[in-house]
């Protein structure tokens, strides 16, 4: 088979969205909500996979091994293989007890995986086409890379959404609204006493304070019992002495005082015990009909309502053989100054969330196998696609990085490619979270399937317009005149995650609005972030100087990342969105400071220089 003149359509666009599809899992918010839905925190969530942009940062690295051993042919389809077989490996690891460090061990590799193959794809595309080719298509590569992401973030996501939804039981569905009078089901209990609620669908909640002792006895029971029984983990309680001799220098003298400082600032919880009176309480029994062969995990959410009704204690339960013939108790207070006449909606789902997010796995296993066996036998065979000789090469890495730490304000470049996205590196690390958490917690209470198609489908589309506009409109004013409206539009509609933390609107198509509108301008701004990098690339060892802003980039996505979710469980969403908009000054500032010629990308001026470069 003669695979030398091979049709670009045949693998460019296959090449480029297999190049995407592992990025979106493995770096972006694919599996922060995938670790968001197994239970685990914001703070351990967001930090864990920022870990995960690591081989993208030193990526520079090794790139130049890529070109001594073996082909760049061979580095693709090694590499899907690889990131296929890694994909089949979390897969079968999600379901299992060690879930987390399995996971993400794997995807670290299948990160590392994904970086390789980004260098030897972007490699092969220069060699496998001549340079009219290479311009014919390369709106053709970005093209099928955005659709890796809208099938990454989006019909993955939902098909692992639609899968929760299908896999369980019908959901727990629990209305409550306020009356004027006493309700006589809130019962005045002592711990110890034996309760059983039946189950109640509708449920009328006075806006009368009961006495302190009645609610903080109700709240003690519901989560004794709900320990004893198995539903929820037992608490370790460890002495003072116990923290302190566990606890490093750091933790004990700077984040636990920073972290307690914060709460109290910004998130302090509300106090029942001050006051002779508290907020009405009421404690509902949920039941198992039957034995299970599996255990069943039921999550408890505020999917609409007013913010006035709010879960307390425990919110999710498992269900196993052992405790199936028990009562879960879920506990619901109501704020006194609640309107007459108002309500809520509380919501119970069922689904086999490791199951539904094992499958998606496997299914995209299956994809990168099918990928590694049609691109072995379509990608042509260039004959310059051979190994570099190592000396050149290694010379040529060590003197590349020297050149580009001595180019002219250097160290005002590093910093605005560092500190450009400071802001939008923090709120794309807990946006989705915020959509999936219950109203209760602060959220929105979206759905998986919900998050694929608002966060995933609307939001790429709006992000992928957005840069499309950003790059006509630099080809023809130049970065000068678009600079600071695209520096506006990255940063300003952050303030909408302010309005919907704030309000907490339940709107599904505001949502997806909203959040169309801030990753509109986040691509649109994200083109003068580009063609920056581009600009301080130029000259000798462009690729190699590109290769280096881009680690720069991505350590600039990764460090504000990784403490992204505990400043946002120290001083809940609200505040966290408003500092995200703060962190936006440092850009500004920065911006100012830049020295470019202010018609670079325009299109006369880009062919004055390709014409210069010719000569």
């Amino acid at each position: 088979m003669n695979t030398k003149n091979r049709n670009p359509w045949a693998w460019v666009p296959s090449l480029y969205f297999a190049e995407g599809i592992p990025y979106v899992i493995a770096a972006t918010s694919f599996a922060l909500i995938m670790y968001k839905r197994m239970g685990i925190s914001n703070a351990d969530a967001a930090l864990y996979t920022s870990w995960l942009y690591l081989p993208w940062v030193i990526k520079p690295f090794w790139s130049p091994f890529v070109d001594i051993i073996k082909t760049k042919r061979w580095w693709i389809v090694a590499m899907q293989l690889l990131i296929g077989a890694g994909l089949a490996g979390v897969a079968f690891c999600i379901p299992t007890t060690f879930f987390l460090q399995s996971t993400l061990a794997i995807l670290w590799l299948i990160a590392f995986s994904s970086a390789t193959h980004d260098i030897a794809a972007d490699g092969f595309y220069m060699i496998a086409l001549d340079e009219n080719k290479q311009s014919l298509f390369v709106g053709i590569r970005s093209t099928f890379y955005r659709v890796a992401m809208i099938a990454g973030q989006g019909l993955l996501v939902i098909l692992a959404g639609l899968m929760e939804s299908s896999t369980g039981l019908e959901p727990v569905t629990i209305h409550v609204t306020t009356s004027t009078t006493k309700s006589s089901k809130v019962m005045e209990a002592k711990p110890g006493n034996e309760l059983f609620f039946s189950y109640e669908k509708e449920i009328h909640l006075s806006t009368k304070e009961i006495s302190t002792d009645s609610s903080v006895n109700l709240i003690s029971f519901a989560k004794e019992n709900n320990i004893v029984n198995g539903f929820c983990p037992k608490e370790v309680n460890r002495t003072k002495k116990e923290q302190k001799e566990d606890s490093s220098v750091w933790t004990e003298y700077v984040s636990d005082p920073l972290k307690n400082f914060l709460q109290e600032t910004f998130n302090p919880k509300p106090k029942i015990e001050p006051s002779d009176f508290a907020h009405n309480t009421k404690v509902i029994a949920i039941k198992l009909s039957g034995k299970p062969e599996e255990n069943i995990v039921l999550n408890f959410s505020q999917t609409e309502g007013d913010k006035s009704f709010s879960i307390v204690g425990n919110d999710r339960f498992t269900f196993s053989a052992d405790n199936w013939d028990k009562a879960a108790y879920l506990t619901i207070l109501v704020d006194p100054k609640a309107k007459i006449g108002k309500g809520a909606t509380f919501t119970g789902t069922s689904g086999n969330i490791p199951f539904s997010w094992s499958i998606t796995f496997f299914i995209c296993a299956g994809l990168f196998i099918g990928f590694a066996v049609y691109h072995f036998f379509v990608l042509p065979k260039p004959e310059n696609d051979k190994q570099v000789k190592e000396k050149n090469s290694i010379s040529a890495f060590f003197s590349s990085f020297k050149l580009f730490f001595t180019k002219d304000n250097i160290g005002i470049a590093i910093a605005f490619i560092l500190l450009y996205r400071l802001g939008e590196a923090q709120l794309t690390k807990l946006s989705a979270p915020f959509l999936l958490d219950s109203i209760s917690a602060g959220g929105l209470g979206l759905s998986t399937a919900q998050i694929g198609f608002a966060y995933g489908t609307v939001g790429v589309i709006a992000l992928t317009l957005g840069g499309i506009l950003g790059g006509i409109v630099v080809a023809k004013d130049g970065f000068g005149k678009w600079l600071w409206p695209m520096i506006l539009c990255m940063n300003v509609p952050n303030l909408l995650y302010v309005y919907m933390s704030f309000a907490q609107i339940d709107n599904y198509i505001l949502i997806c609005s909203m959040v169309g509108i801030e990753q509109f301008g986040y691509g649109f701004g994200f083109t003068a972030f580009m063609l920056y990098l581009i600009y301080i690339s130029q000259g000798k060892y462009s690729t190699s100087h590109y290769a280096i802003c881009t680690g720069f980039m991505a350590l600039g996505m990764m460090l504000p990342g990784m403490i992204a979710g505990w400043i946002q469980e120290c001083v809940g969403y609200l505040n966290f969105f408003i500092w995200v908009c703060i962190c936006t000054i440092p850009g500004f500032i920065l911006a100012k400071k830049l020295n470019m010629n202010p018609n670079f990308g325009k299109k006369e001026e880009t062919a004055k220089t390709e014409s210069k470069t010719a000569e």
